[in-house]
């Protein structure tokens, strides 16, 4: 039998915040889904929840929306990634 130079993955494609898939966050204010988009990525403004600040092209930030089936694509937020971070800590300016 070959050898095998990739660690095995259990069939599963390593799907990282390159190719877009999100993870799960859980916290008191509810389940998440996480995406991170990297800078490069990043080709539009959007406005950050957190801080009523844009998040301008080409800064690397992260896409949240709710992990349960009423979030859609309608519900999907652009967050900075510190802003995310400390939402427990502060009111979101824009939700």
């Amino acid at each position: 039998m070959p050898r095998r130079n990739r660690p095995d993955r259990g069939g599963r494609p390593d799907l990282g915040a390159s190719t877009g898939w999100a993870r799960s966050e859980s916290a008191k204010d509810g389940e998440w889904l996480v995406r991170t988009v990297p800078g490069a990525q990043a080709t539009k403004d959007y406005r950050c929840p957190g801080c009523d600040h844009e998040i301008r092209p080409g800064i690397p930030h992260l896409v949240v929306w709710p992990a349960d089936d009423t979030g859609g694509v309608a519900d999907r937020r652009h967050w900075h990634k510190a802003c995310w971070d400390a939402r427990a800590r502060r009111r979101p300016g824009r939700w």
